[in-house]
């Protein structure tokens, strides 16, 4: 094989090879969403400290894509970050009755959440990432068996070479 074809298979594999693994992290959040019946799953990167995008996401409905996102950055300082490097998981059932700042409420609302549930994405002791999940339609009142679906999903997710890549 000459030099020019030899470079050019070591770019197509190196994509299909990217290719097949961000399709691991997108079929997980969508066997999520379906399991706990919400209308978006996350992903959110923090890029540097406590900035972030959304580099996943699982719709019911193309209305409620918000990929591309980063997110109210002041609203998430190293306060919250402890919280979930010890493993946080907060369920939120009513955004509108949760005792969280006005910054985190607005931003929560400017995408339609209407309830939320959120899990630490934890590589190598880092906070890499939130995986969350929203409800946008109406309420929902999260159980112990969402609770423990999202830590799950976060845990497999952590180990997704996609993400430990990254």
């Amino acid at each position: 094989m000459n030099p020019v074809n030899r470079d050019l298979s070591s770019v197509l594999s190196r994509i299909t090879n990217k290719l097949q693994q961000d399709q691991i992290v997108s079929d997980a959040l969508h066997r999520l969403r379906e399991q706990l019946d919400v209308d978006r799953v996350v992903l959110y990167y923090f890029y540097k400290q406590w900035k972030g995008q959304v580099t996943f996401e699982s719709i019911s409905e193309k209305k409620y894509s918000i990929i591309g996102s980063t997110g109210a950055d002041d609203c998430f300082n190293v306060d919250y970050a402890t919280l979930y490097l010890e493993g946080r998981i907060k369920a939120t059932d009513d955004i509108e009755k949760a005792t969280i700042s006005d910054c985190h409420q607005e931003f929560l609302r400017s995408m339609q959440v209407r309830s939320n549930l959120v899990a630490p994405v934890l590589t190598n002791g880092k906070l890499w990432g939130l995986l969350v999940a929203h409800h946008c339609q109406d309420l929902r009142f999260w159980e112990a068996s969402d609770i423990d679906s999202i830590r799950e999903y976060s845990h497999y997710l952590a180990s997704a070479p996609s993400i430990i890549d990254s």
